[in-house]
């Protein structure tokens, strides 16, 4: 990919040349956060300034992606940054030294090669005029302290061009399907809809969960509960037993007995009727230690669902106090799918754990978890504090509550993960249940656990059943107290959440970890979804009308699969291992020659539904119209009469 070149680039060069001598290093970073706070690494010879994020992107008003030539893009300067840009570029002219120091992911990338290209600085032409082959060097850092930096001004590097490429197909590609698709649902539905590779997956999924729940059919079961306790009155109870346990009817003639095998209550009181005058004898005790191992420190996915599990966070507020926290200097780089942890991490994780819990909480060797993510980096890490022996009771007064809650979660997963094991002492009990009126034998079994060493649990609670039974022996008669047949049935699957929805989108492998929080804000910006008070996202009858007609005529756009092939794509673009160009060609062509013929074919869908409301202003019938932001009703008459309202 060439950068793109301004004609009066070499005069701009020749006159920064000749001022470099006497300037200072300026470093560029994207935001005045993340400024601030290298800015206190970083002695006098250099000058930190923020670009604000993107400096230039497509235009909004067109297209801007010339699609018989290979695809190129038309970027522009957006009038709210051309302030900065100048800004930049008088900074740029003065300095010795220009420091690219955006984020390591690539955005970040782009980002960088977006600067070099808005302020004139193309590293081809540079390295032309001999003496500044080292006036622009990109480095990256994925913790903002002062060991980082300086590692990363020893170690500079060039723009990565494949990060670029693979940041740019994802952009050109989203815009393909969002200025061509779009239109289309405005002539065959109405106006103001929109349409998105990912967030129309995202859409997908849970139009279709809500279809699963309406056509579920419940299923009725039983289970039968026997309450007992120990005859041994005498005997002292211990800490958290109960005077009586209940045991679950698990087999019937030494036949393990399904969900499903009690029907209706008419088998339920069947089984009844056989127990009336049973004795209940201890058949078998089984005593197990069983033992509970941490979950990996946070990755991008796992925080945003962590988040919204514990803390009712959306993943967009998530993502926002995250990258606060990064900006700040308290957390690592907040985008990464590796659960990758450094050395220096994870010594200084164990001296704080041996300080702060005991020896008995550390381990004797540090724990590593392997990433599963087809392409991760393992040379990024895993989200975690920066300095482990700073706890969050230490930053309440630096931080405001959501910062706070956040760092507290980060926090304690990352000193969980390398801490020992939970220790569970578990016991199941099987009785024998037999009456002189049947038969028939039946089993019921009881189950109790109890913490022998909480472990990681100390820093992470989760939530643990924690039961004690009585002490029993085997071929001990137990003392009947009473018989329940409870009724169920099946529940259907539940709607998403965030969290749940979140996982989905990772599982089908659609958009990727910094893509999960604007695509489900878009979503509902769009009104294509809404949350319920249960927090659970169910579609709106926009959502489902717009679902519905891509499902008949653009399948592949609303294919989990497809999409996750072209995200698969998008990750060979940056490992190198595929051109952007030949992507966007394969999927652009029948994609287009579709729409097209769609055009033709598709009717106009008549979504009005008729009502007994008169219009006021000219006697007609009012319908119910669909709009972007749900119904309201119109007159009949229209365009003669435009009469609008709201529905009551």
């Amino acid at each position: 990919m060439n950068p793109v070149r301004n004609s009066n680039d070499g005069v701009k060069l020749k006159n920064m040349v000749s001022k470099i001598s006497n300037g200072v290093k300026l470093v560029i970073v994207e935001s005045p956060t993340k400024a601030k706070t290298i800015s206190k690494f970083l002695s006098g010879d250099f000058k930190i300034e923020s670009s604000y994020g993107h400096i230039r992107d497509l235009p909004k008003s067109k297209l801007g992606i010339d699609v018989e030539k290979d695809f190129q893009p038309t970027y522009v300067i957006p009038t709210k940054s051309r302030k900065r840009v100048n800004e930049l570029k008088k900074d740029a002219e003065k300095a010795k030294e220009i420091i690219l120091a955006t984020d390591e992911d690539r955005e970040g990338e782009a980002i960088a090669w977006h600067l070099v290209q808005a302020l004139g600085l193309n590293a081809r032409q540079i390295s032309n005029l001999k003496s500044q082959i080292s006036k622009i060097k990109r480095i990256a850092f994925h913790e903002i302290t002062k060991k980082a930096i300086e590692e990363a001004l020893k170690n500079p590097r060039d723009i990565d061009l494949n990060l670029v490429d693979a940041q740019q197909a994802r952009r050109i590609l989203d815009r393909l399907v969002g200025y061509e698709l779009s239109p289309f649902l405005w002539k065959k539905v109405f106006r103001g809809l929109s349409a998105g590779r990912v967030q129309s997956v995202a859409v997908r999924l849970i139009v279709d969960r809500e279809k699963e729940i309406q056509t579920f059919v419940p299923q009725e079961y039983w289970s039968i509960i026997a309450t007992l306790s120990t005859c041994h009155v005498d005997v002292p109870r211990q800490r958290g037993t109960l005077e009586s346990f209940d045991a679950k009817l698990i087999k019937k003639d030494g036949k393990i007995l399904d969900k499903f095998a009690i029907k209706n209550k008419q088998k339920a009181d069947e089984i009844l009727k056989d127990l009336r005058g049973a004795e209940y004898k201890v058949e078998k005790i089984e005593k197990k230690e069983s033992r509970r191992t941490p979950k990996p420190p946070f990755t991008t996915s796992t925080l945003q669902q962590e988040a919204a599990n514990k803390l009712h966070f959306s993943a967009k507020q998530t993502m926002m106090l995250a990258q606060q926290l990064y900006e700040n200097g308290f957390i690592t780089y907040m985008r990464t799918d590796s659960v990758n942890l450094s050395e220096d991490s994870l010594k200084s994780v164990k001296e704080v754990i041996n300080k702060n819990f005991g020896k008995e909480y550390s381990l004797a060797e540090a724990r590593r978890f392997k990433t599963k993510a087809k392409f991760s980096q393992e040379a990024h890490e895993a989200i975690r504090p920066i300095l482990p022996e700073s706890a969050p009771s230490s930053l309440k007064t630096n931080l405001d509550s959501g910062q706070y809650k956040l760092y507290d979660l980060i926090w304690r997963r990352f000193m969980a993960c390398q801490m020992e094991e939970a220790i569970f002492d578990s016991t199941t009990v099987d009785i024998v249940a037999s009456s002189q009126a049947s038969v028939v034998g039946y089993t019921f079994r009881a189950s109790g656990s109890v913490i022998k060493f909480d472990g990681w649990l100390r820093v992470y609670p989760e939530k643990t059943t924690e039961t004690i039974l009585p002490q029993l022996t085997e071929n001990e008669i137990l003392k009947f107290i009473k018989l329940t047949a409870n009724q169920h049935f099946t529940e259907p699957p539940p709607r998403y959440s965030e969290a749940t929805l979140i996982k989905a989108l990772e599982e089908y492998g659609i958009g990727r970890p910094s893509t999960y929080a604007p695509t489900i804000s878009t979503i509902q910006t769009r009104n294509y979804v809404a949350k319920n008070v249960q927090r659970k996202f169910a579609p709106t009858e926009t959502g489902i009308l717009v679902n519905d007609l891509l499902v008949e005529h653009f399948p592949e756009i609303v294919d989990a699969g497809f999409t996750a092939k072209m995200e698969d794509d998008l990750d060979e673009i940056a490992e190198g291992k595929k051109q952007w160009v030949p992507v966007i060609k394969k999927f652009y062509g029948p994609f287009h020659k579709n729409l097209e013929e769609k055009y033709r074919d598709v009717e106009k869908q008549n979504t009005d539904e008729k009502t007994e409301e008169i219009c006021e202003k000219c006697g007609r019938p009012m319908v119910i119209k669909h709009g972007r932001f749900g119904k309201f009703l119109a007159c009949s008459g229209f365009p003669e009469c435009k009469n609008t309202k709201n529905i009551k």
